[in-house]
């Protein structure tokens, strides 16, 4: 399966995908899959990014704020802190992909309303080429849809338009 020149990770923290007794939609399938991805990266020696999300509940070095401990973090040497659904808002994103002169992302992880949307409408608008792996994002049901919905949604509006899909 095709490559991107960097494959980001977004929120796939232990608070993000895990409250209480509930786990986020698909939870093995998109932890499985994503694991792969980063053996596909490794076996190309590109990189990795893992994004993780800073708030009151993801408090940075509590349990929550950690990167879940199923995925395959050796492969990765960039874990980038954001405080606000975009991972490019005041962070060093933007400076570490220029570091690494990359121009097509791989973009993975949760929340796929909030986060993954946020950053991959932005990196579209600053000149990014963006693929992802249909179904490569996970969200929790919510009143109006289910998470599998709400995946099917926004990959519809990515189509094409910000996103090709792999």
């Amino acid at each position: 399966m095709e490559t991107a020149d960097v494959l980001i990770i977004i929120d796939m923290q232990k608070g993000v995908c895990h409250y209480e007794d509930q786990t986020i939609s698909h939870f093995e399938h998109i932890v499985s899959r994503i694991n792969d991805r980063i053996s596909a990266y490794a076996s190309e020696e590109k990189p990795v990014i893992f994004i993780q999300h800073t708030d009151e509940y993801l408090e940075k070095g509590t349990e929550k704020w950690e990167v879940l401990s199923e995925l395959n973090q050796n492969q990765s040497e960039y874990f980038i802190e954001k405080k606000h659904p975009n991972a490019f808002y005041q962070t060093e994103l933007k400076d570490v992909l220029d570091k690494l002169d990359a121009k097509i992302l791989e973009i993975c992880g949760a929340e796929t309303q909030y986060c993954v949307d946020s950053t991959v409408k932005f990196a579209h608008g600053l000149g990014y080429s963006i693929i992802m792996e249909k179904g490569l994002h996970t969200s929790w049901d919510n009143e109006w849809m289910q998470a599998e919905e709400t995946a099917q949604f926004y990959e519809m509006i990515w189509k094409d338009t910000f996103v090709t899909f792999i």
